[in-house]
């Protein structure tokens, strides 16, 4: 058994804006950075399940054409509520200070908190080794890391930190011992660096 977690490619949004579930397109490299990804998967790939937002999606579809691909709304982004789509800069610096100091606690206005997001990802995950085939996950920045904090015991908190997953990062998932081991088998940063939080 073997798990794959697939981050969708370069989203079609400005640097600079908070967004979760909104459901934004692709960038014009789609096709490129597809193919650079695809390298990273293996052909007996058994089961495929994908946020439902397009940019996870269609590289679902894209990098598994010949598969079923299960489209499950609990691997959807961190729901950003009232500040989705708003640039970090105009949301007021008292307000997105208060979010900051426990940003895994406090939910976003409207929203959901970290904590919230792995729950319901991690039953899907749960849901998912359960079969015990090779499976891939294609998801988002969030939800990929809410996935390595569960299965190493890392905090939410640190996982920013800990874990390293840029746009179309891919991460294989083995059983070892009593839990997971992980390795990144591509994972290239972006020319511009993605901003995910206020820029103090």
């Amino acid at each position: 058994m073997e798990i794959y977690l697939i981050r969708h490619t370069q989203p079609a949004v400005e640097r600079g804006v908070c967004y979760g579930q909104t459901d934004i397109d692709v960038t014009a490299s789609f096709e490129e950075e597809a193919a650079a990804i695809s390298k990273h998967i293996p052909p007996d790939i058994e089961m495929v399940f994908s946020s439902p937002l397009q940019r996870c999606a269609k590289l679902a579809a894209k990098l598994f054409p010949f598969h079923t691909v299960q489209l499950l709304p609990g691997l959807m982004e961190i729901n950003c509520g009232h500040w989705e789509m708003k640039s970090w800069a105009d949301i007021p610096e008292d307000i997105s200070t208060k979010w900051m100091n426990d940003f895994v606690n406090n939910p976003f206005p409207g929203g959901e908190n970290y904590v919230q997001l792995q729950q319901r990802v991690v039953r899907h995950f749960e849901d998912i080794s359960y079969h015990k085939t090779k499976a891939a996950i294609v998801a988002h920045g969030g939800v990929l890391r809410s996935i390595l904090s569960h299965i190493s015991g890392v905090e939410l908190k640190d996982s920013f930190n800990r874990f390293s997953i840029h746009y179309g990062c891919v991460i294989r998932l083995k059983p070892w011992q009593q839990g997971w081991k992980f390795e990144h088998l591509y994972n290239v940063a972006p020319a511009d660096a993605e901003t995910h939080r206020p820029e103090k």
